[in-house]
């Protein structure tokens, strides 16, 4: 008992692990599965013709390809962005700057359909067409609010008296800024980057309000087949996704760990 009380809050991280991973397994699972019906739902026969062609079902990469273009555009700008506003609120006091840390927490508070019917009434009233322009905007909107927090994190952490040392070695802004401060606050950057994408890719309701009938991104295609039948090949999608961003964070503990060796 008592190496079970000792080891109690390994055994909760574990089991909420699992808890988490186990619709990623059953997804995983269903995509080798040739259904008999329409519907994926029980597990009938064992194949791989889906991960032979995973664009089998109609505009399911058309659609997945506008989410991937939306996904990139949208966390490239937004960390742009967001990066810069997080070194502005972190690091200078200037007025309006509590106004400011409100205004960025307010898309990450507010709920997506008020956002996305307000989105959808701000772009009639300014003529802009709804569509893939549209969806990008709105994408570029509450992904910002995440890179700020995440980059103001970050840069919270850092200590000061390292660029310091760099001015005093001869270094001019630029040079600290880009040698010193950039890689320091890197991992927050890229944090923040990857929230994005994995927020855009994976917006549904803010998308709807701002779609067009030209515009489908993946998770509207999902929810469209999900009436008559989702094709195997949203589990195969589904399944790749998750492999990727598994294989991003297994890469990034790996060179974590060398660099935290090599300083040791």
């Amino acid at each position: 008992m008592a190496w079970i009380k000792r080891h109690l809050i390994a055994f909760a991280a574990i089991a909420v692990l699992i808890y988490m991973l186990v619709p990623n397994l059953v997804v995983a699972v269903f995509s080798f599965n040739e259904p008999k019906g329409r519907f994926n739902y029980t597990f009938d026969q064992f194949s791989t013709a889906a991960w032979t062609n995973p664009c089998g079902a109609q505009g399911i990469c058309e659609s997945l390809g506008l989410s991937l273009q939306v996904g990139v555009i949208a966390s490239l700008a937004a960390t742009v962005l967001g990066t810069m506003i997080a070194f502005a609120l972190g690091r200078y006091r200037f007025r309006g700057r509590s106004a400011t840390n409100l205004l960025i927490f307010m898309p990450m508070a507010t709920p997506e359909v008020v956002m996305g019917s307000s989105l959808l009434t701000l772009f009639l009233m300014l003529g802009v067409p709804s569509g893939k322009g549209a969806i990008l905007i709105a994408h570029i909107m509450f992904c910002v609010s995440f890179v700020v927090v995440a980059v103001k994190a970050r840069v919270a952490t850092l200590d000061p008296r390292l660029e310091e040392a760099a001015a005093d070695l001869g270094a001019n802004p630029t040079q600290t800024f880009l040698r010193v401060t950039l890689p320091l606050a890197a991992p927050g950057i890229a944090a923040g980057a990857l929230l994005s994408f994995s927020l855009s890719f994976d917006d549904y309701i803010i998308t709807n309000f701002n779609a067009s009938p030209s515009s489908i991104t993946f998770p509207m295609y999902v929810w469209g087949a999900s009436a008559r039948g989702v094709p195997v090949q949203v589990y195969v999608i589904g399944t790749l996704m998750f492999l990727l961003a598994l294989s991003f964070v297994m890469t990034g503990q790996v060179v974590s760990k060398r660099r935290n060796r090599q300083v040791a």
